[in-house]
């Protein structure tokens, strides 16, 4: 299917969509991932909840007990900013024993960093915001593609920005990354069709009312953003079978403003 040809934000997920599907999801703590990752355990899939804060993981996994009556999700901290070659080497092989293979994975962790014109921009956090929203999404990628490829229907999901699609003045390292990941997502997509079952597409949220968005726009009246649980329905869409066959793509979960 031609990517220009499907709208995830259609999508109205069936009860038991995701029934069977392992599904590892970043920065699941809080916000957009924690949201997504309920939502796929209420729609049958095991998840594996991914982030820093170990005490917000164990939230976010006694939430998905509660609300789904699932104890099969699985927790995972991992700080991206630090980890090491060893770090995702060790996730892997877990995922394997357990489950011996992966059908979803969705990079939502992501680092604002500081809007600041180029010129100012301090390197450091330059370096922590690369790291974090894109080179760790391209290794944590290929660490895992082997066990995504044992599986029937794969996807792999990463997280876009508008100013990922056309730079912004300010957004310095965020855009940046972003555009990375817009060109990562074209170049795993053409390197995985007809060779593999693994399908790679990104998903820009847009304004959501999340910590994220409230650091780049505190004047903002949150109010009027949506919650993140009203915009899951994408995510579904591109992590199970509805979207089976659409790659390299790059979708909105809700209207552009």
């Amino acid at each position: 299917m031609n990517p220009s040809a499907f709208d995830p934000r259609t999508h109205q997920p069936a009860a038991a969509e995701l029934a069977g599907r392992i599904i590892a999801i970043t920065g699941a703590s809080a916000g957009i991932g924690r949201a997504v990752a309920l939502e796929c355990a209420r729609h049958g899939a095991t998840v594996i909840l991914i982030g820093r804060d170990e005490r917000r993981l164990s939230d976010a996994h006694a939430d998905i007990e509660a609300a789904c009556g699932r104890t099969d999700s699985t927790l995972v901290q991992l700080d991206l900013e630090n980890a090491l070659a060893g770090d995702y080497d060790a996730l892997a092989h877990a995922i394997h024993e357990r489950f011996g293979r992966l059908d979803g994975l969705l990079h939502n962790a992501g680092l604002l960093g500081r809007l600041a014109p180029v010129e100012y921009y301090d390197v450091p956090t330059w370096c922590r915001v690369l790291q974090v929203n894109l080179t760790a999404a391209f290794a944590l990628t290929q660490v895992l593609l082997p066990l995504l490829k044992l599986s029937a229907d794969a996807a792999v999901v990463f997280t876009g920005s508008s100013v990922g699609r056309v730079g912004r003045p300010n957004w310095g390292a965020y855009a940046v990354s972003k555009a990375g990941i817009e060109n990562l997502v074209q170049v795993l997509a053409a390197e995985l069709a007809g060779i593999t079952r693994v399908r790679v597409n990104a998903i820009n949220p847009g304004p959501v009312r999340t910590q994220m968005r409230r650091q780049a726009y505190p004047a903002e009246d949150a109010a009027a953003l949506p919650l993140p649980e009203s915009l899951t329905a994408p995510y579904l869409a591109l992590l199970g079978p509805a979207s089976r066959g659409v790659t390299g793509g790059s979708f909105d979960a809700q209207a552009v403003r």
